[in-house]
C-alpha cells in the first residue's frame, strides 16, 4: 500500500523506507544524494571510502527503479564523476533518455578545469511506455538591449513566440546562491529546476518520490505543480524546514487551465502541448519577426503565483501595465502602498 506515503516526508534511511514502497507504484523518481566530498550535513557523514560509497548508491538507485511504474522516469543529480558510475548501475535495469548538463559553475578546486556543470542523469524505467512532454523557455536575451541573444538569421518569421524548446543543455536557471533564499542546507537546488522535471515527466495527480527531501524542493515543485509526492530524510531539523514550507505552500502554479512554471513573476517553463491554450494570456508581437526585438508578455491582471517565507500568497500584476505596489503582511491581512 503506498497510501500512507503519500504528501508526507518522512524521517528515517531512504533504503529502509524504499523497501516500503510497492513495486511500479511511482511515477517519477528524483534523487540528489550525497557528493561524498566532506559536505556539512547535519545527520550523514558525507565522507565514504569509494567502494563503500558506490555499493551504497548501487542499492538506493536500484531500489528507485523497482518502484518506477514502467512509463515513469528515474532522475539522478549529481557531479559528472559520480554519475558515470550511475550510469553503469543504471544501464543494467533501465534506459538512457538524456544526460542533462545544468550550468552552474562553481570553485576551481586545484588541478584541473574549473567545474561549470552539473549533471542529471535522465533514464526510463521503459524507454517504449515512457510518459514525456517538450516544454519551452523563453528565448535567450541581451540584458540590455532585449535583443534575442542568438542569430536565427532568415528562419526569425517561423520562431516559436515564447520560446525555443529546452535541449539537453540548460543555462538559463541559476544555483541558489544568496544567503537570504537559502535553507540551512548545504547542497539546496532551485525550486524552478524541479518544476521543469516534474512538467517534463509527469501529469496532474502523479507521484514524484525523492529519496534524499533534503529541505524540500522536490516535495515544493511536486505540490506547487498539483502532484502527489513522497520525500525521505534521514534528518529531523530538514525534515521540519521542509513541513514547515509545506504548509505554506498551495498547488496553484497555473495559468488558466495549464500548469506553469514561474520564477521572478515570469513564466519559465511551459509545455508545448499546451501553447495553444496559453497564447491568449500573453501579448505577442503582430510580425513574428519583431520578436527579435520585443519580449512577448502577460496581459493585464494574470495573477502569478509568489509564495512567501511568511506565508503569504499575492497577486503580482505585470509590472509594464501596473503602478508598481510594495506590499508587505499585516496581522490581519496584507496591505498594499502604491509607488
Amino acid at each position: 500500500m503506498i497510501e500512507p506515503f503519500l504528501n508526507k516526508i518522512h524521517q528515517g534511511d531512504c533504503l529502509d523506507l524504499l523497501k516500503k514502497i510497492p513495486d511500479n507504484s511511482v511515477d517519477m523518481t528524483f534523487a540528489d544524494p550525497p557528493f561524498n566530498l566532506k559536505k556539512g550535513y547535519k545527520s550523514y557523514k558525507d565522507s565514504l571510502a569509494l567502494q563503500e560509497y558506490l555499493e551504497w548508491c548501487e542499492k538506493w538507485i536500484l531500489e528507485m527503479v523497482r518502484v518506477t511504474k514502467p512509463t515513469g522516469s528515474i532522475f539522478l543529480h549529481n557531479i559528472p564523476k559520480w554519475l558515470t558510475y550511475y550510469a553503469g548501475f543504471l544501464n543494467k535495469v533501465a534506459d538512457f533518455k538524456h544526460w542533462i548538463s545544468w550550468d552552474a559553475p562553481s570553485m576551481p578546486m586545484g588541478k584541473t578545469l574549473q567545474p561549470s556543470h552539473y549533471g542529471i542523469l535522465f533514464y526510463a524505467k521503459n524507454i517504449k511506455e515512457l510518459k514525456f512532454y517538450e516544454i519551452r523557455y523563453p528565448h535567450k536575451r541581451d540584458r540590455k538591449s532585449k535583443y534575442l541573444s542568438k542569430d536565427y538569421g532568415g528562419k526569425k518569421p517561423i520562431l516559436h513566440p515564447f520560446g525555443s524548446l529546452v535541449s539537453d543543455v540548460w543555462t538559463d536557471i541559476h544555483r541558489v546562491k544568496h544567503n537570504k533564499y537559502r535553507d540551512e542546507h548545504p547542497c539546496q537546488l532551485p525550486v524552478h529546476l524541479l518544476e521543469r522535471i516534474v512538467l517534463m515527466s509527469t501529469d496532474e495527480n502523479d507521484i514524484v518520490l525523492d529519496p534524499f527531501n533534503g529541505t524540500g524542493t522536490t516535495a515544493l515543485a511536486a505540490k506547487r505543480l498539483g502532484r502527489q509526492f513522497i520525500g525521505f530524510e534521514l534528518d529531523s531539523e530538514y525534515v521540519a524546514i521542509t513541513n514547515k514550507k509545506l504548509e505554506q505552500e498551495i498547488p496553484n502554479s497555473k495559468l488558466g487551465d495549464c500548469w506553469v512554471s514561474y520564477y521572478l513573476d515570469k513564466v519559465v517553463t511551459l509545455r508545448d502541448s499546451d501553447w495553444e491554450e496559453l497564447k491568449e494570456y500573453f501579448y505577442i508581437p503582430e510580425k513574428p519577426e519583431d520578436i527579435d526585438h520585443t519580449s512577448i508578455i502577460l496581459k493585464s491582471k494574470v495573477t502569478v503565483s509568489s509564495p512567501l517565507k511568511n506565508g503569504y500568497n499575492i497577486e503580482i500584476h505585470n509590472m509594464r501595465l501596473f503602478e508598481k505596489e510594495t506590499i508587505y503582511p499585516a496581522a490581519n491581512g496584507i496591505h498594499k502602498k502604491k509607488k
